[in-house]
């Protein structure tokens, strides 16, 4: 199936809370990262696709999951999108190595996430 839900992520103010709360209610994996720049990012295996992680939300942000769907492109999603009426949230921005995302909102209100990966 195309446009697959392809991974889920936390964004949270302690995430070494929630690292200790999911790793223990569910037994997952969990692996820091080193990030650009920035805080850690922590990758949660769960053995099974899709994949997840963990990061510190901006100040002043909510705690909240968000998923993405894998795309061929981020930019001609984001220029679909707005042309169906949707909004873009955050624009496309680019993951070094690994790949491009991408956040719109749809005309309803739901927020989703757009990731291109560099490994085709």
């Amino acid at each position: 199936m195309a446009n697959t839900f392809c991974h889920v992520e936390l964004m949270t103010g302690d995430v070494e809370k929630a690292k200790d709360f999911y790793g223990k209610l569910f037994s997952w994996k969990l692996e820091e990262t080193p990030m650009e720049g920035g805080a850690p990012y922590i990758m949660i295996n769960t053995g099974k696709e899709p994949g997840g992680g963990m990061m510190k939300a901006p100040e002043g942000a909510p705690t909240a999951w968000s998923v993405y769907v894998l795309v061929e492109s981020v930019a001609d999603y984001v220029k679909k999108a707005e042309g169906l009426g949707g909004k873009v949230l955050v624009p496309e921005t680019e993951v070094p190595k690994y790949g491009k995302f991408a956040f719109i909102l749809d005309p309803t209100g739901g927020a989703i996430g757009l990731w291109e990966s560099f490994e085709k």
